[in-house]
């Protein structure tokens, strides 16, 4: 379980928002939970990502330095990363909730999602991808059709358990010798299926 003290990526994704895409009571019973970061520095940055079941099991850390060119470009670097980690170590149709501490980032992957799921689902946003970011997002797009369901929710960057990954890299590399884990979340048995906590307590016209 996850340590004491110190709150799980489910319970951080329960308590956030996801832009541009519903927040349904089912959210908190997803599978898997990613939180990343990438960071920017002149003398060189980082990415960071941590892995974990539903149960707060962690399946994996990184902390990888990285020349980015800046910082947009690290935080998508820093997604791509985690998810091709994550697709490696879960099962088919396994449901994923990512955490983000950069807000364009995750409405571009929420309005990803919409878009894939047909015409009906509409969002006046519209994704745009800085330029330099090369083939990171078409790869992060490939990575999010290999799970069954995914959604991105939006924290500050002073609660993301990745951003000391990402910006200390030096410090944190010993993270990345920690041994492969194909960790599988307990089933779900008959948990009630209520709102999470940042839907809980909206009226019915909010």
């Amino acid at each position: 379980m996850a340590a004491y003290g110190r709150p799980s990526l489910r319970d951080l994704f329960d308590e956030a928002p996801t832009p541009h895409i519903a927040h349904p009571p089912d959210t908190h019973h997803l599978d898997f939970y990613l939180a990343t970061d990438g960071s920017f520095r002149v003398s060189g940055g980082g990415l960071g990502a941590v892995i974990e079941t539903r149960d707060g099991e962690r399946v994996a850390r990184l902390s990888l330095a990285n020349n980015a060119p800046n910082n947009n470009v690290a935080e998508y670097r820093a997604l791509h990363l985690g998810l091709d980690v994550l697709a490696a170590r879960s099962p088919p149709g396994a449901r994923v909730g990512v955490l983000l501490d950069h807000d364009q980032l995750a409405a571009n992957v929420n309005v990803s999602i919409l878009d894939a799921r047909g015409p009906r689902f509409e969002t006046a946003h519209t994704v745009s991808v800085p330029k330099s970011t090369g083939l990171h997002w078409r790869g992060i797009q490939t990575r999010l059709r290999d799970f069954d369901d995914v959604r991105a929710a939006t924290i500050g960057g002073d609660c993301n358990p990745a951003h000391p990954l990402a910006n200390a890299p030096e410090q944190y590399a010993h993270v990345n010798d920690e041994p492969d884990r194909c960790v599988l979340p307990d089933a779900p048995g008959s948990e009630t299926k209520i709102p999470p906590p940042s839907r809980a307590n909206r009226g019915a016209s909010d």
